[in-house]
């Protein structure tokens, strides 16, 4: 399958060439998935100092992406974060295992090539 990547209103457009039909990714949903993964990383407890992993499952899309931005250029992905780690896990260490988290699930999920991870240490929680 050979994909074609067209940027129309924050949607990424893969095309198969058999005809089949079309799948269109939201830039929200690749924003969705990098949320996601960075939270399940141990040592990160919110986005952008917000949300934590109890109540991600209560609320919508729009709170899930809070502390993400994605950008799509053609086939590949550069992800912005803000999170808030805990007080005691290594900040450079837990920021490389998010990094590689998010990589790896954004380019299981879509297929896209995500080429950067750029983190911001919104904050420290401290229990």
């Amino acid at each position: 399958m050979e994909k074609d990547i067209e940027k129309d209103k924050k949607t990424v457009v893969l095309k198969d060439e058999e005809n089949v039909g079309v799948v269109q990714i939201a830039d929200d949903v690749v924003a969705m998935i990098a949320s996601l993964a960075t939270t399940e990383v141990e040592g990160v407890c919110a986005m952008s100092g917000n949300i934590t992993n109890e109540l991600m499952s209560r609320v919508g899309m729009k709170k899930l992406t809070k502390g993400v931005k994605v950008e799509v250029y053609n086939d590949s992905v550069v992800v912005f974060l803000a999170v808030t780690v805990e007080y005691g896990y290594n900040i450079p260490a837990t920021c490389q295992k998010v990094q590689t988290k998010v990589k790896a699930a954004i380019e299981n999920m879509t297929g896209l090539t995500c080429t950067d991870v750029n983190i911001r240490i919104a904050g420290v929680k401290v229990k």
